[in-house]
């Protein structure tokens, strides 16, 4: 009986174990979930600061919905366009894998949804978790469009840091008590600055230190001694800021929906476009803490000056002993707006959590300088030149200012074979549409250097459908010959927006995986409109998997 005993036990385990591999293999198909929604995009009454505004909103919500999908998941979003104004949405960070018809920004991949038109974006996840976020991706609209986009993993798949107790999206904007659009306008018709925001936001709302605003301060509820996780995101239109949880350390998890080696920290520097997810353990006196984030002001030129806070609230001390009254939180520190030591340091302690590949031998090495440039005016007491000295605000990549096409988007124009769209040639930079054509698996690096002609300024450069490896980072000019040799080939981290050091250079790499145009730009919503963008233009390799897909019929049209 003893060998029939000792035969059947192999079987045995062969036979469960491929039981247990078609159930995975079985729940991982399963778990790939398909989820339809309807972003009907219209303008609604809110109220902030003590005036009410007609706000174009998603679904009537300020910050829009909350997406929640699973790595593998399949989104189908029909946007309904009932606002007055010219549309699109774009979904901050997602790959987009051949599939540039969803990415979203305006003739670009698409022309814009037309006021009374509707577009359904489809798109699937695939290898991403993490935060990330989407926004409209016309004009100044997403002042107030826009919203989280938060991807779990798989099924099964756990996180590689331990499990949070609960988590909350905290999103950081801009509110301006004036149309944006107006104030985006304006600007451009006088050729100076637009007029800054009047608040900062945590989750729509400005908080206890603006008026009219202390009884919606948003509130995170604790508990004594467990540990949230915090997906923090900058939507502001134009500023980096210092975020901070009073007499809370900060464990950095994740950035850009990407993992990082764990630190801790008292305050993180966010740009717009980017995500950071941190977790934050309830180890102090129970008690009410303030939530704030300011400006880090890195260019000679006004800001917002406010802070915005929320609440982070132990459960256990919602009053106070005396007469039930609310207990004052208490106020974190946070650096000065003009702290470029602190943001320097926080950045540098960024890294992926083990080896990477990072592309070692590169194909195309590309150098773009970026920044603000003036344009001379005939009559500088034009009321149309109230830039500097009477000139008219511009911005650059290698001195081209970029301009978008109107009678189509770029993409169409590509894949269909339309001619134009092609490029013309520092205090003045030339007015052109100027594309980089990488080949399909081609090995990149790109340095962005602040040119520093009218002011430093830390520009957050995004890339549109690629994430990118940062593996460098200095102060002044790149020098290309010894700088290379100090680059992080190891473990730097993996971002899809990555800010220019004020009046220095940022080094990054990536596989040209993607095939389609994919627009590259400044993600301060000012310097846009100026021309701080260009588009790379990704050909397609060699069969199905390496070509772009064909559009989808409903594709919006100039």
């Amino acid at each position: 009986m003893e060998p029939h005993i000792l035969s059947a036990k192999p079987c045995t385990f062969y036979l469960f174990s491929c039981i247990l591999l078609i159930f995975a293999f079985l729940a991982s198909f399963a778990s790939a979930a398909i989820h339809y929604h309807e972003f009907v995009i219209e303008a609604k009454p809110v109220k902030r600061l003590c005036r009410t505004h007609s706000t174009i909103t998603v679904n009537g919500q300020y910050p829009g919905p909350t997406l929640e999908v699973r790595d593998g998941d399949t989104l189908v979003i029909k946007a309904i366009n009932k606002a007055r104004y010219n549309v699109t949405l774009h979904w901050h960070g997602v790959r987009q894998l051949r599939n540039p018809w969803a990415d979203g920004p305006e003739y670009v991949t698409q022309c814009p949804i037309q006021p009374g038109r509707s577009y359904t974006y489809q798109f699937t996840i695939q290898n991403q978790e993490g935060t990330l976020w989407w926004h409209a991706h016309s004009k100044w609209l997403r002042a107030t469009v826009y919203g989280a986009l938060i991807i779990y993993p798989k099924l099964g798949s756990p996180y590689p840091f331990p499990m949070p107790k609960r988590e909350m999206p905290v999103i950081l904007g801009e509110w301006w008590d004036r149309n944006p659009l107006d104030v985006l306008k304006l600007a451009l018709f006088a050729g100076g600055a637009p007029n800054v925001s009047d608040a900062y936001t945590i989750n729509g709302q400005p908080g206890d230190l603006y008026r009219c605003s202390s009884k919606e301060t948003a509130i995170y509820p604790v508990e004594a001694g467990e540990t949230i996780l915090l997906r923090i995101i900058n939507s502001a239109l134009n500023q980096e800021l210092y975020f901070g949880v009073a007499n809370h350390k900060l464990t950095v998890v994740a950035v850009d929906a990407s993992y990082t080696k764990p630190f801790t920290t008292n305050v993180i520097m966010i740009a717009p476009g980017q995500t950071t997810d941190v977790l934050l353990t309830a180890d102090q006196p129970p008690a009410r803490y303030y939530i704030a984030a300011h400006a880090y002001n890195t260019a000679n030129a006004p800001f917002d000056n406010t802070t915005t806070t929320a609440i982070l609230e132990y459960e256990s001390a919602h009053y106070s002993a005396k007469g039930g009254k609310y207990l004052k939180p208490i106020f974190p520190q946070l650096p000065g707006f003009n702290d470029t030591a602190t943001a320097t340091a926080f950045t540098a302690q960024l890294r992926s959590p083990c080896k990477v590949k990072v592309p070692i031998e590169i194909d195309e090495s590309l150098f773009f300088t970026v920044g603000l440039g003036l344009i001379n005016c005939k009559n500088k007491n034009s009321p149309r030149c109230q830039g500097p000295n009477g000139t008219r605000f511009a911005a650059s990549i290698n001195n081209v200012s970029f301009v978008f096409p109107r009678s189509t988007s770029l993409m169409q124009a590509y894949y269909q074979g339309q001619p134009g769209n092609v490029s013309r040639g520092l205090w003045q930079p030339v007015k052109g549409t100027k594309l980089a054509k990488l080949k399909f698996g081609s090995k990149v690096q790109i340095v962005f250097q602040d040119t520093s002609i009218v002011t430093v300024e830390d520009h957050p450069m995004h890339i549109h459908g690629y994430d990118f490896y940062v593996v460098g980072s200095g102060f002044g000019n790149f020098d290309p010959k010894n700088d290379p040799a100090k680059f992080n080939l190891v473990d730097p981290p993996l971002r899809n927006t990555i800010g220019t050091p004020p009046g220095g250079w940022v080094a990054i790499r990536f596989v040209a995986d993607n095939p389609g145009i994919w627009l590259l730009h400044c993600h301060l919503d000012t310097h846009l409109p100026w021309g701080l963008a260009t588009a790379l233009l990704v050909e397609n390799g060699v069969g199905k998997l390496q070509t772009v897909q064909p559009p989808p019929l409903d594709l919006p049209q100039c």
